[in-house]
């Protein structure tokens, strides 16, 4: 399993993915906002979306899990 985790501290823009959903290494899968900016997080690897941890609007912390691939 690979996880993708917060690289800060910010709220949840937008989930780009759901559950099941290949993905491929690039593909923005999520969206942070964070000081007014929108932050872009990407697949690293290409995969399936086997969870989704965070919903549009959540607040996470820098490390947090938010999805992770199988």
């Amino acid at each position: 399993m690979v996880e993708l985790r917060a690289q800060m501290a910010g709220t949840v823009f937008e989930v780009l993915v759901k559950e099941g959903q290949q993905v491929s290494a690039g593909q923005t899968v999520i969206i942070i906002e964070s000081m007014k900016m929108e932050i872009p997080f990407e697949a690293e690897t290409d995969g399936v979306v086997a969870k989704v941890n965070v919903s549009e609007g959540d607040f996470v912390n820098e490390d947090d899990v938010l999805i992770t691939f199988g």
